[in-house]
C-alpha cells in the first residue's frame, strides 16, 4: 500500500483538513514526554470540502477557509491517523476561527 501525502488529499462535503500545531514540549522548566503529551485542539486549515447540502439541494459553503487557524473539538477526526499532524474534521466539529 502506498501512503498518501495528506497536503494532497481534498476534503468531501463539510469536511476540514487541518494541519494540527505542535504540543509544547515543556511545561515550565519539566520536559513532558511523548506519551503524555495530549495533541493540541488547534491548527491550519489546509483545505476545506466544497460544503454540505441543505435539504433543499442547495450548498452551504463552508465558514473557514485555507489559511484560518482554528480551534476544534478535543474528539474531532478521533478515527484518523493517530501518528499523524494532519486531522480530517466536519465544520460542525470546529469550534471557532483564533485570530
Amino acid at each position: 500500500m502506498t501512503t498518501t501525502k495528506m497536503e494532497n488529499v481534498r476534503p468531501l462535503g463539510d469536511r476540514v483538513l487541518i494541519l494540527r500545531d505542535k504540543s509544547e514540549e515543556k511545561i515550565g522548566l519539566i520536559h513532558v514526554p511523548d506519551a503524555a503529551k495530549e495533541k493540541t485542539q488547534t491548527g491550519l486549515v489546509l483545505a476545506a470540502g466544497p460544503g454540505k447540502v441543505n435539504e433543499h439541494g442547495q450548498r452551504i459553503e463552508p465558514s473557514v477557509k485555507k489559511g484560518d487557524r482554528v480551534l476544534f473539538s478535543k474528539y474531532a477526526g478521533e478515527g484518523n491517523e493517530k501518528e499523524s499532524d494532519h486531522v480530517i474534521v466536519r465544520e460542525d466539529d470546529i469550534l471557532g476561527v483564533i485570530t
